[in-house]
């Protein structure tokens, strides 16, 4: 959860989230945020690492993808977490 607290991390998964299995160029990530490169490739490193994305190499270009399963996950935590809370 804590890599997920930092704002970018937190786009970077939303994004992917949103395109499901899909994903996108590093290079779509860095223009759609509006993220200097080694920021967004610091973030996606972090997010690897921790198996929430994955990342497969499309002979020049990285494509990044979330995990679904993991995502779900997330999901599930948060739910039971906040259940009961005041929206």
């Amino acid at each position: 959860m804590a890599e997920l607290g930092h704002p970018s991390r937190l786009q970077i998964f939303s994004l992917l989230a949103e395109l499901g299995e899909t994903g996108c160029k590093v290079s779509d990530i860095q223009q759609a945020l509006k993220l200097p490169k080694s920021t967004v490739s610091h973030h996606l490193a972090e997010l690897a690492g921790i198996g929430l994305i994955t990342q497969t190499r499309e002979g020049r270009v990285l494509r990044c993808r979330i995990d679904a399963h993991r995502a779900r996950l997330v999901q599930q935590f948060i739910n039971q977490c906040c259940d009961g809370l005041p929206d």
